[in-house]
């Protein structure tokens, strides 16, 4: 007979609007206190978990990938598609973008922040940083942004806004 016989409980991470799969994946670790391996390790698909956190979205997540995550996070597959791009969009995984104004409203990475075919927000019309203004340094993946700041000079974001610069054209969809 066992001792204690309980089911194992999790936080479960509620994904923001357009929320990048990085960014949930990073805020539901946390939220955990798991690390990718973990997930990777119980739903059996090992280091893909490390690769989406990465942003790097190929081959693209099957039906079995979602669905095995879905049962860890406790989430639909539905919810866990909406942290996806659509298959036919491009992606740019690198550098990571940010629009800091967004962030301050919401603190999520937005997954069209990374189509290859958008350079700027179309809610503050705004460039979106590829790098701290401060330190010049890239932006760390989005499963990182624990303290909404820079993760070299923690520089906050909300510092960053000033720094954006109008936006000419190609404004992301929100």
């Amino acid at each position: 007979m066992e001792l204690y016989a309980f089911e194992p409980w999790i936080n479960v991470v509620v994904p923001y609007s357009g929320e990048s799969m990085s960014h949930f994946l990073g805020r539901f670790e946390r939220s955990n206190q798991w690390t990718s391996y973990q997930i990777g390790r119980v739903t059996g698909m090992g280091g893909v978990i490390s690769r989406w956190k990465q942003l790097y979205l190929n081959p693209f997540p099957s039906q079995e990938e979602l669905e095995a995550l879905a049962k860890v996070v406790e989430l639909s597959v539905e919810d866990l598609r909406s942290l996806l791009p659509c298959r036919e969009a491009t992606m740019k995984p690198r550098p990571i973008r940010l629009c800091a104004a967004c962030y301050v409203e919401e603190p999520s990475h937005r997954i069209e922040w990374q189509f290859k075919s958008v350079t700027a927000c179309d809610r503050h019309r705004l460039r979106l940083l590829e790098k701290c203004p401060k330190c010049r340094k890239p932006l760390a993946i989005p499963s990182l942004w624990e303290d909404g700041a820079c993760s070299h000079c923690f520089t906050p974001f909300a510092e960053m806004v000033k720094h954006q610069g109008a936006a000419k054209s190609k404004f992301s969809a929100h």
